[in-house]
Formats: C-alpha cells, sequence, structure tokens
C-alpha cells in the first residue's frame, strides 16, 4: 500500500475507511441503484477533503484520489470474496 502515499497525503487516507462505510450503507438501503454509488462516493470524498484541507485545488484533487481509492478497495474485496479467495 505504499503506492498510496505517492499520490494521497496522510491527511486525506482517513476519508478511504469513511467512504467506504458510506458506500456500504448506500449499497444496503433499498432502491439505491448501484451505478450511482461512486459518484455520491465522489461528492463525499470531496467535500471531506475539503473539510480536513480546505478549499484548494489540491484538496479537489485529494478527494478524487480518496473517492478512487475507497472504490477500487471495494472492488477488490469484492473480487476476492466472489472467487472464495482461492484466486481461480
Amino acid at each position: 500500500m505504499e503506492f498510496l502515499y505517492e499520490y494521497i497525503i496522510e491527511q486525506a487516507l482517513i476519508v478511504v475507511p469513511v467512504l467506504l462505510v458510506i458506500g456500504q450503507a448506500l449499497k444496503n438501503t433499498p432502491k439505491m441503484q448501484d451505478w450511482l454509488i461512486p459518484y455520491i462516493l465522489l461528492v463525499f470524498g470531496v467535500a471531506f477533503t475539503i473539510g480536513v484541507m480546505g478549499i484548494t485545488m489540491q484538496s479537489i484533487v485529494q478527494g478524487v484520489l480518496v473517492s478512487g481509492a475507497a472504490v477500487f478497495s471495494n472492488q477488490l474485496y469484492k473480487q476476492y470474496s466472489d472467487k472464495g479467495g482461492n484466486g481461480k
């Protein structure tokens, strides 16, 4: 996970698990379409990083990056779980 530190600053990393929890809550919400979840997480990610870092271009970029990291992490877990953890 060292590659994350090259692009996402340490201040913004706390947002990734928060977005994972929000994403799971959205997934369990009735009538929530799956394709909307990444877009909603993007809005939350940018808003949270602006809250942590202030209104700067870097905070917006960090919000996009942490949102991507959260969605990517969820997909990795989902793919691993769907295959039973054996990688086949």
